[in-house]
């Protein structure tokens, strides 16, 4: 394939598909990649460790990773569909941390442990409840690039 074949998507009318991981979306990646580690990595241990001690925290934190790891997917894969799987993803993700932090303010003996999203991720910085405004905010204007 010569230069003079690769004709750019601008010139032939084609939209290109927007690359999710691309400059904001890049510090999405990562903070949804560190996520997933920590969040998996303290579940894992913890379920390890003491299961029996806080098994709704423990297993809060695992499905929380879950979620990071999925959206990390997603962010990376790129593409019309994955950043509607990723939008969906994102809300539920909010969705998790409100109703999470919520619960942990109103009932926090109904949790042994913290879990990430306890108190809305204050023991996170609060990031676990940004993130996901963040990431809806980018993804909404990913679709309009």
């Amino acid at each position: 394939m010569t230069d003079t074949d690769r004709t750019p998507a601008a010139a032939t009318g084609e939209k290109q598909p927007f690359d999710l991981g691309t400059g904001p979306g890049r510090v999405l990646v990562w903070f949804y990649g560190v996520f997933t580690v920590a969040a998996a990595s303290r579940s894992i241990v913890q379920m390890i460790l003491d299961f029996g001690r806080a098994p709704l925290a423990y297993v809060l934190s695992a499905v929380a990773a879950l979620v990071y790891g999925f959206i990390t997917y997603s962010l990376v894969r790129g593409g019309e569909k994955a950043r509607r799987t990723a939008l969906v993803s994102c809300a539920a993700e909010l969705l998790g941390v409100l109703v999470v932090g919520t619960w942990t303010m109103v009932e926090p003996s109904a949790f042994a442990d913290a879990t990430v999203w306890s108190d809305f991720g204050m023991g996170y910085l609060f990031i676990p409840v940004i993130l996901p405004i963040t990431g809806m905010m980018w993804l909404r204007r990913a679709r309009q690039a």
